[in-house]
Parts: C-alpha cells; sequence; structure tokens
C-alpha cells in the first residue's frame, strides 16, 4: 500500500536525525539505505541486491554498494571521501550492465552529503541529510508515482475581466442596471471576442466605434443599439440602404440580439472605458474567463448569497480528467488504428450528454467542451492520416454545443454560460479549419446549449434533456432516419434538395427515450449551516424530505442527493468541487449513510483536500475536495493525494474509497453521546460565560495580589488548546468552596463578580440570565477533583501529534479543549499514539486545516485495543512515561513550549524516539504484525469499529483496563 507524501516526510525526518553522525562506508552502509528505502515504503531486499557483482572493463570484479536494476544505482562512500571520484566509479560499473539493467539513476552519498543523477534528462541534485525532508519528490520514480500537472489561467483573462469590471461599473453609476446592464454587458462581450477571432472582421467592432461615434460618446449608445439590431437580422431581410459599415456585420442569430434594451447613455470617459476593451487581444482569452469576469464586477457578499461561485481550469481538469477524460482518451489511444471502430467512437462521444447543475457562467461546461472537441480534433486526424482532402470541413465535425446543459440560478451567468459555449465552438471549429485548410464559422447560430435560469434544487433535471422536437438541418445531403438519439414528437426538416430514406420499423409518433445525462459535473456553492439562509434552509428540507439531522449539512450536499436519484439504474457518474467539510466530521455520517444505503452509491474516485482558488480580483481561498461516484462499482478507484495542499497531487490506486476519501470500507461514523468502547466519558472544559471578568493576566494576577496577598486561594491556573500547546499562562477566578467573608473582604473580587452578573443579565438567552444569581461561579462547570488528561480542541495540521497532557485538578480547563477525568498513563499512551492521530486526521472535522478534535465524533468513535494483555498494558504505561519524561527535560529547560516540541520538522530526536517506541507498543496491543502506513492503519481501524459497532447493542461494550 503506497505512503502519502506525507508520511514519507515524517519518515525522512526521523531517518536523517537518527543517522546523522554516521560516517562508516563498510559498516554503516547497507543498514543506511535499507532505512533509506522504508523512508518511501519500499522493503530494499524486494527490489535490490547489495554488493552487485560485474565485469569492469579490465576485466576485474566491481561490486556496486546497491543496484535496483533498471531504476537506480546506489554508491555509498565515507564521509568526506570525494564524491565525484565516486560518480565515476558509478559510471564506470555501468559498462559492465546489460541494457535492460542500466539504471535511470545513479545515487552518490557520505551518509551527509547526497547526489542524485538523473541520467535520461541529464540533471543533477545536490542535498544535505538534513535536507532530505525538502527533497522526497525527486525519488517519486522509486514509487511508480506520477505527478498530475494542469494548465494554468492566462494573467491575459484577469486583464480582460478588470477592464470589463470597470465598464459595468461606469454603467452602473449613470443608473444602467439590472437586466439591461447584464444583457448588455453580455453582448459586448460576444463583439470583443467576435473581432478578434474571425467571427467578424479584424478589429470591425473598433472601427465602428472609433469611426461611426463621437469622442465625447453622446450618440455611441444609439449606434450600439443600431449595431444590435442588425446583429439579429438576416442579410435578406434588412434594408437596402443600411449603411455599408453595418452592413458588413454577419448575421449572428442565436437570440443573443432578439431582446430590445433600453438605451444607454455615453460619455468620453465610457467611450475609451469600451474602447480600451476593444485594444484587449482577446485570441489569448479563454471563454472559461466569462465566470471570472462577471465574480470581478460583483462584491463578494452577493457573490455569497448567490452561490456564484467559479473554479479555475486548473480545477475542472482535475475533476473531468478522472470523470472522463482520462478514459476516453485511453479508448481512444487503443483504437486509433481501427477506422471502423474509431468512426463509432467518434460517433458515441458526439452523443455524450453533460450537466452541470450549478453552472454559474459555464467554466465547467466550457472547458469539457473544449477537451471534448480536441479529443475530436485527434480522432479526425486518425481517419485522416492519409492526407487525402477533406472536401467540406462542416461534415466531419458531429460536436456541437447542444451536448451541454446547465442550471443557474442568476439570469446574468446563464446567458454569459451560453455565449461563451459559442465561443469556444467557435475556437475550436478554427482550429480544425486550420488543421484541414478550410475556413469554417458556424453563423448563423443553429444550436445552443440548454442553459436554465432556475432553482436547480426546485427542477427536475430529467426535464432539460427530453424536447418534444428536433430539427434537421442539411444542403444536398441524404437523412437516413433510423435510431433517434432522443424522444421527439415531431422532426422539423430544413434543408435544399434532401433526400429521407426513412428507415424507421416504428410509428412516427414517439420515439425511444434518452432521458438520461452520461456525466453531472460542476462547483455548487460553498454555503455552511450557519452561512444559509432562510430559503437555502428551504431547499435542505426539500431534498432531504424530512430526513432528521440534515440541518447540519452544507448546501452543497443537496446536488449530492439530487444527483443520486436522477442516476438511480443508469451508468451516469456525476463529480462535484466540494468543502471538505462533507468528507469529516458530524456531516460523514449524515450524508454519506443516505447515499450509500438509500441511493446505492459508490466513490470512483476522489481528491482529498487541497486549496481552491478562483481567478478574478478579490480571490477567496477554500479549501476543498473533489469526490466522483456512480450507482455502480468499479474496479478502477484513485485517491489523489496532496502533499502539500497548494501543490500538486499524485495518484494511488485503490481497491475501495470510504466517505473519508481513504482506502477502507464504506463505513460512516456517527455522531455519539458515549463511546463505543469502556473508557471514561470526555467532555469540554469550564465555561465562565463571563466576558472575561473571571479571567486574569499575568500582570492582572500579580497587581491584584499585591493590592491583596489573601484572594491567593482563589486564584487558579487557567488554560485551554492555546495555552496548553503554546505555554501561555492565564488566571481565573475560581470561587467555588471560597468562604464568603473572604469573598466580602476583597473589592477586587466583588468587582469582578458583579461585572459577570451584569454581563450575564443583558444576554438574550434565558439559560445565561438565570446564571446571574451565581455570578462568582463558572457558568458551566466540569472540572474533574482528579487528574485528568487534556486534549486540545484545534491543532495545527502541520503536527503529526496532538500534544495531550496529563494536569493536577488544581489547573482549571477551558471549553477550548477537551478533557479525561481519572488520567492513568495507558489512557494518555493511546490518546499519544500515531494510530489515535491515523483516526483523529481521518474523522475530525477541520477549522480552515487545522485539526478540530471532537469527542461526540473522534472520541467515542475511536476502537480502543480489544483485549490488551496486562503486559501489553505494563509496557504501553511505561512508554507513555517515557514521553512524559523527555518533554519534561526539555521544558525544565527552559521556556520551550508543545508548540516548539510536536513542530514535525524540528521535534527533538529524543522526542521522536520515546513517541516512536510508544507508537510500537500501542501497535502491537492491536495486533501482532506491525503496520506498514497510515493507510495499513486505517484500514484495520475501520473494520475494527465495524466489529464493535455491531457488536454493539447484543454484547458488552468492550472493556478497556
Amino acid at each position: 500500500m503506497a505512503l502519502s507524501w506525507n508520511e514519507i516526510k515524517e519518515r525522512a525526518v526521523t531517518f536523517s536525525k537518527e543517522w546523522a553522525g554516521t560516517s562508516n562506508e563498510e559498516a554503516d552502509a547497507k543498514p543506511f539505505l535499507v532505512e533509506f528505502f522504508n523512508v518511501f515504503g519500499i522493503s530494499r531486499k524486494r527490489v535490490s541486491t547489495f554488493e552487485h557483482r560485474i565485469k569492469k572493463l579490465d576485466e576485474k570484479d566491481g561490486y556496486i554498494d546497491l543496484l535496483w536494476k533498471g531504476t537506480i544505482l546506489v554508491e555509498m562512500k565515507s564521509r568526506g571521501k570525494n564524491l565525484d571520484k565516486a560518480y565515476q566509479q558509478a559510471i564506470d560499473y555501468t559498462y559492465g550492465l546489460k541494457q535492460h539493467e542500466l539504471p535511470k539513476y545513479i545515487l552518490i552519498s557520505d551518509f551527509e552529503n547526497f547526489r542524485l543523477y538523473d541520467l535520461e534528462d541529464n540533471k543533477t541534485e545536490e542535498f544535505k541529510l538534513n535536507e532530505l525532508v525538502k527533497n522526497v519528490r525527486l525519488f517519486s520514480y522509486l514509487l511508480g508515482y506520477q505527478k498530475k500537472v494542469y494548465k494554468e489561467q492566462d494573467p491575459a483573462n484577469i486583464k480582460a475581466a478588470e477592464l470589463m469590471g470597470k465598464l459595468h461599473d461606469r454603467l452602473k453609476e449613470i443608473g444602467y442596471e439590472g437586466h439591461p446592464l447584464e444583457v448588455y454587458l453580455v453582448r459586448i462581450l460576444f463583439c470583443l471576442f467576435a473581432e478578434d477571432t474571425t467571427i467578424f472582421e479584424k478589429q470591425q467592432f473598433q472601427d465602428y466605434i472609433e469611426q461611426r461615434t463621437s469622442e465625447d460618446g453622446s450618440d455611441l449608445a444609439a449606434r450600439l443599439q443600431e449595431l444590435f439590431q442588425v446583429l439579429n437580422t438576416a442579410n435578406e431581410n434588412r434594408f437596402k440602404n443600411l449603411d455599408e459599415q453595418l452592413a458588413d456585420f454577419p448575421y449572428v442569430n442565436g437570440k443573443l440580439f432578439e431582446e430590445i434594451l433600453p438605451t444607454a447613455s455615453f460619455d468620453s470617459k465610457m467611450r475609451q472605458a469600451l474602447l480600451d476593451c476593444c485594444y484587449t487581444d482577446w485570441t489569448k482569452i479563454s471563454p472559461a474567463i466569462f465566470g471570472s469576469m462577471f465574480q470581478s464586477v460583483m462584491n463578494p457578499k452577493e457573490r455569497r448569497n448567490l452561490g456564484a461561485h467559479y473554479t479555475s481550469e486548473t480545477n475542472i481538469l482535475k475533476l473531468i480528467k478522472p470523470l472522463f477524460l482520462d478514459e476516453l482518451w485511453k479508448e481512444f489511444e487503443s483504437i486509433k488504428d481501427n477506422k471502423n471502430k474509431l468512426t463509432e467512437f467518434h460517433k458515441r462521444i458526439s452523443k455524450l450528454k453533460f450537466l452541470d447543475p450549478a453552472c454559474g457562467c459555464g467554466n465547467f461546461l466550457v472547458i469539457t467542451y473544449r477537451e471534448l472537441r480536441l479529443l475530436e480534433l485527434e480522432i479526425l486526424r486518425a481517419l485522416n492520416k492519409t492526407g487525402q482532402m477533406v472536401l467540406n470541413v462542416q461534415d466531419i465535425i458531429w460536436l456541437d454545443v447542444d451536448m451541454m446543459y446547465g442550471i443557474e440560478s442568476e439570469e446574468f451567468p446563464a446567458r454569459i454560460a451560453e455565449v461563451a459555449m459559442w465561443l469556444i465552438d467557435h475556437q475550436m471549429n478554427l482550429q480544425i479549419s486550420n488543421e484541414f485548410g478550410q475556413y469554417f464559422v458556424r453563423l448563423p447560430l443553429k444550436k445552443a446549449p440548454k442553459i436554465v435560469h432556475g432553482n436547480a434544487l426546485q427542477i427536475d433535471w430529467k426535464n432539460l434533456i427530453t424536447d418534444e422536437s428536433i430539427d434537421l438541418h442539411a444542403k444536398n445531403t441524404t437523412v437516413i432516419l433510423n435510431e433517434p438519439q432522443a424522444n421527439y414528437r415531431n422532426v422539423n426538416i430544413k434543408t435544399e434538395n434532401l433526400t429521407i430514406i426513412d428507415e424507421r420499423n416504428v410509428q412516427p409518433i414517439l420515439y425511444e427515450v434518452k432521458n438520461t445525462f452520461d456525466y453531472i459535473m460542476g462547483n455548487p456553492p460553498f454555503i455552511g449551516k450557519k452561512e444559509q439562509n432562510i430559503a437555502q434552509k428551504a431547499d435542505l428540507e426539500l431534498v432531504f424530505k424530512g430526513i432528521k439531522g440534515t440541518g447540519v449539512l452544507d448546501y452543497v450536499t443537496c446536488w449530492y442527493i439530487k444527483t443520486a436519484q436522477i442516476i438511480q439504474n443508469t451508468q451516469t457518474k456525476g463529480a462535484f468541487v466540494s468543502t471538505n467539510s462533507i468528507s469529516q466530521g458530524e456531516q460523514v455520517g449524515i450524508l454519506w449513510n443516505i447515499l450509500f444505503n438509500l441511493y446505492k452509491i459508490k466513490i470512483h474516485f476522489a481528491h482529498r483536500t487541497f486549496r481552491w482558488s478562483n481567478e478574478a480580483r478579490g480571490k477567496a481561498a477554500v479549501h476543498c475536495v473533489i469526490i466522483g461516484f456512480s450507482n455502480y462499482d468499479t474496479n478502477n478507484k484513485k485517491i489523489y493525494e496532496y502533499e502539500d495542499i497548494k501543490g500538486e497531487p499524485h495518484e494511488i490506486k485503490v481497491k475501495n474509497i470510504n466517505p473519508f476519501l481513504v482506502e477502507g470500507k464504506d463505513i460512516t461514523v456517527e455522531n455519539r453521546k458515549s463511546p463505543i468502547c469502556k473508557v471514561p466519558e470526555m467532555n469540554y472544559g469550564s465555561m465562565p460565560i463571563d466576558d472575561g471578568h473571571l479571567i486574569l493576566t499575568d500582570d492582572e494576577k500579580e497587581l491584584a495580589l499585591q493590592k491583596e496577598p489573601f484572594i491567593d486561594v482563589a486564584i487558579k491556573h487557567y488554560t485551554g488548546g492555546d495555552e496548553f500547546i503554546n505555554n501561555k499562562k492565564r488566571w481565573c477566578l475560581w470561587l467555588q468552596d471560597i468562604e464568603p467573608d473572604l469573598l466580602n473582604k476583597s473589592s477586587f473580587i466583588l468587582d469582578r463578580i458583579e461585572k459577570t452578573r451584569i454581563f450575564r443579565l443583558g444576554s438574550n438567552r434565558e439559560a445565561t440570565r438565570k446564571l446571574a444569581e451565581k455570578p462568582m461561579l463558572f457558568g458551566e462547570i466540569r472540572q474533574p477533583v482528579t487528574n485528568y488528561i487534556i486534549i486540545p480542541k484545534v491543532s495545527s495540521e502541520n503536527r503529526r501529534y496532538i500534544p495531550v497532557g496529563i494536569l493536577e485538578p488544581s489547573t482549571i480547563t477551558s471549553g477550548s479543549a477537551l478533557i479525561i477525568p481519572n488520567a492513568n498513563l495507558y489512557m494518555f499512551g493511546i490518546m499519544s499514539s500515531i494510530i489515535h492521530m491515523c483516526w483523529m486526521k481521518t474523522t475530525c472535522g477541520r477549522m480552515k486545516s487545522d485539526y478540530q478534535y471532537s469527542a461526540s465524533i473522534v472520541y467515542n468513535n475511536f476502537p480502543f485495543p480489544e483485549n490488551p494483555t496486562d503486559k501489553q498494558i505494563k509496557i504501553i504505561e511505561e512508554k507513555a512515561q517515557k514521553v512524559l519524561e523527555t518533554r519534561a527535560t526539555f521544558q525544565n529547560k527552559g521556556a520551550c513550549s508543545l508548540a516548539d516540541l510536536y513542530n514535525s520538522l524540528t521535534m527533538p530526536p529524543a522526542m521522536v524516539k520515546a513517541h516512536n517506541e510508544l507508537d510500537k507498543a500501542v501497535d502491537l496491543a492491536y495486533r501482532s504484525q506491525p503496520f506498514t502506513s497510515e493507510a495499513n492503519r486505517m484500514v484495520f481501524l475501520f473494520e475494527l469499529y465495524e466489529k464493535y459497532t455491531a457488536d454493539l447493542f447484543t454484547k458488552t461494550k468492550n472493556k478497556i483496563k
């Protein structure tokens, strides 16, 4: 089972610390290399040999330190030896190898320094032992990982969006707004694109503005109105005496210029803003930018409320490649030399139907269509590789924009999506035209993508794909009617000199239905439960139809349910970009129980958490996942893992993907009020509910004690998650069991109590006002009377271990940490172990990307060791004590915080060793066979969880000693 890059980096840190100072080639080279390969989860014995004997050019025997045939040759030298000489020695050895044994890489090392030679690309990388963690990806070839690289957006797109934003702002300032402004901008966008991409003549729109309008802009609106009318009028219907410059514009159709809009008003600055847009080279602009253009003219609040989210090309490709594109290209490669199969393949992809039910401005549809047209181009190249002349390029282009469907809640982006589809279609037609030497432009526009303006959660998606009629457009050709693509009541023929051969063996009233989409995809709005408005909450209730507990779900989950419903008993696949919260914490048990049990959904691929950002100004970052799924199973399942959430993923093939997006059975973890094992219950710490009046800083404490030293018995050390991790000092007035006479003698305490009382009385909550009767006490008291374990509620994702501690009852813990009473070393050891950390990282919720520990999800569902022996418990206790003692040696030296000690890159070797020994002891309490990786641990834990929960109501809870 392949390791994640995060786990490889952690192993690299441990390896570097353990081998620091090693220098002897003969004594240490073999164990050094064994453990080096183990960093990557590779058994050296399985893939390579030590001291591989070869015959050198001088016929003498030579011995290669390590050879992995066909992959890597390693030469080790004692520290300080000449590495150049070692490299030449390695090169000499290669002459004694057979062709298939020749390595792609040579690694030279003296234990401290590493040199990696890429023999194929003639590159050399150098680094030191303590820099291995930063360079582990150089060895990705050892694992067979293939780095996925995606295209990036051109910065010119952002510039164009900004220019359109300025024009929008100027028009809105004069009062031209709402629907007319939206349609106006869409038309201008089309004209700008058209004049740079041969739909119009080059600079035709720009020349019209410069030559036919006044510099003060006074007549510009009227001239644009006249132009829009011309673009909507067929040539034969235009006035005979029409201005020649206007008459040269082509007939566009497509209903884009059909509506009569109020006449706008321009001045010189607004005219110049429009000309600035004309001066931009729109050949460099991707139609996919139209979504970002729309986004650039809206403020962030409107963007959230309207659900207008946009995804970069990079992230769109992350979704569509594993959803369908990789598969289609693989099929093409396998049949490209078979003309008959290739023609059938071409026909099949031309009939595919794609739906984006939250399409915004059409980014997904545009990029999808573009990639399909690029595939079509390769098909046409393969079919015409003999160089035979194509009589009519129009006849060989079978894909058209009517294969794309979308739903959008706002009209303006819906219209932009439609225009963007026509423009990308034109771009791709030009590419094919260039390939086959014939100019082709689809004007007037006859087919259109079906973009519906409406609430996707209140629309029956099937209604988009079923139509009442179809128009067949042809010229001097033959149409054979035999297997209709869809269910049409009427076939309308619009043609010249058409021969019709009707081979249909059915009544011509109704034909076989194709009312399913092939792929449903997109980027639904990211709106958590706290941000949802009344209408969005009503949508949730409508979609989930009374299922309990769904009020905590993100808005995006509605699109998963709607998709699951429409794909029942079909081969349709779905995939969405979503906030990572739907695969974490409490949402998993609710959403995925419904998807698995009610709709029999199977996850086909998943991108684990990565950082998503859009392409427009003021862009915001969100931590996202991509989940691809269907109503049927597949043997080709893939997880895309990110070492760096801002970087590129690597692909891992797995047998099954569970809702936490790790390999494992389709198991969900429920929100539980009590643990599934017989362990002490976990609670939040105590809550003061005081507006800060019962809490003291160091300075406040010292000043109070200077004035009233007798109140020292009422002041306790006060800690929470942040204070515990970062060694911050805070104090609290803990007045439980304090005699009334002491309280009445202290003006400081009385003042703080009174302020707390006033705060509580002013609350909107009745329960808080009730607390004003006891203003001297914390509002919620859960302080143990014995030693207890503390676990911070929030901890950085950059730590391998969440720092866990044991505190005395004299330290008061706040609600920003969780506590387990009656602490013992065995419980501390389990809670501090890597197997518990693996469970936590997989099941917990997140605050951005930081871990957010939860008693009800993480702790209460954690499968503790089933039947540990007394010996195993004793060993765990000993190793746990060693962790505490090692930690204390550093903390006693100075102001060393747990944040310092648990930083993955700077964790002291002694701490690493102590935790490794504890991890090993805890692992052995679960099973005798060692775990090889975090993924391996999680497969085991989910199986154990399944066993515990299956027995939960029929057997006594599993006991823990």
